[in-house]
């Protein structure tokens, strides 16, 4: 089948099941990946990045800020001549700058109804925390700071990078408020996977790494187009929970499903029923695989039955390679 080839081999090494059995968000669950961010820290911190020149990078180089300007001196560079204060003073200033040592790295987080589901193991939004929480750990555990942008239902919301412990917990706290289940508000007009970019763009600092983690349900036609725009100036990562039954349909039968309010029956009995299903997924799948390679954006996928830590270091690597 078609969508089990883009996820074979299956593998039987499961996430650690928390007390809520993979439904709802556990904050002590997600603070306690800081414990397995060193494997993520160890082989990707091309990806994830470190403190300036410990390594080499594919990435983009750190920013630099400006810190004050003092009288020209011989051997400076004319490019970082100060004209403003050159034409104030009447003597020739240069610019000095520092290096900037941190780097922002920005989850972009879909939070939208599709999101808020599972067959096993857990639901999409429990392994998109739990993918959430593992990057910023290792962002932090690299020296970078860490903020996060979400979307999908009810206003969007953001959260400033910061680093340390202050920035990996202060992201664990809005993950549990924001991918919790219940009662979930229907999705603001235009605040689908292009908008979204576009609010990234604009306040993120150029060189960020920007990770977005999402089903891609939200796939709107601007989604594009803001990519493109966002390329030339950020690093660019996908993540894609994914359920079991986003792979195949069950086997022929009647099953029984609900949104924790209503109840309802799933008839997938019908031959045409289950391949309509199945070429729905397909074609899904197909678009956001050849979206993310047309604008080179590197695309890991999350099975709600599988270790996302062992999804991530291995994705990582693959696409970023071991630090030289």
């Amino acid at each position: 089948m078609v969508l089990k080839r883009l996820f074979t081999p299956y593998r039987t090494a499961l996430p650690p099941v928390s007390p809520n059995g993979g439904v709802r968000v556990d904050v002590d669950e997600l603070i306690r990946l800081r414990l397995q961010a060193p494997a993520l820290v160890g082989g990707t911190r091309r990806a994830l990045s470190a403190s300036a020149g410990l390594h080499a990078s594919r990435f983009r180089g750190r920013g630099i800020d400006f810190q004050e300007s003092r009288n020209y001196q011989p051997g400076d560079d004319i490019r970082n001549m100060d004209w403003r204060v050159t034409a104030r003073t009447g003597r020739p200033h240069t610019k000095l700058y520092r290096e900037e040592r941190e780097r922002p790295v920005i989850l972009l987080i879909d939070t939208g109804p599709t999101l808020f589901f599972g067959t096993r193991v857990a639901f999409k939004s429990v392994i998109a925390a739990r993918a959430a929480a593992l990057i910023g750990w290792a962002a932090v555990a690299a020296g970078d700071r860490v903020g996060a942008s979400f979307f999908g239902a009810g206003p969007h919301g953001e959260l400033r990078p910061l680093g340390g412990r202050r920035g990996a917990l202060g992201l664990i706290r809005i993950l549990a408020d924001r991918l919790q289940p219940g009662d979930r508000p229907e999705p603001l007009p235009g605040d689908g996977l292009g908008a979204a970019l576009g609010r990234v763009r604009r306040v993120a600092r150029p060189g960020s790494l920007v990770v977005l983690i999402s089903d891609f349900y939200s796939l709107d036609n601007g989604a594009e187009e803001a990519l493109a725009r966002l390329r030339p100036h950020h690093d660019l990562l996908a993540l894609q929970p994914v359920d079991a039954l986003e792979l195949s349909p069950p086997p022929p039968g009647r099953y029984s499903i609900s949104d924790g309010n209503h109840h309802g029956v799933w008839d997938t009995r019908s031959r045409t029923g289950r391949q309509a299903f199945e070429s729905f997924l397909a074609e899904h799948h197909q678009r956001i695989r050849e979206l993310t390679r047309r604008q080179q954006v590197p695309l890991i996928y999350l099975p709600t039955f599988e270790d996302p830590v062992e999804r991530l270091a291995q994705g990582l690597e693959r696409a970023f390679g071991r630090p030289r």
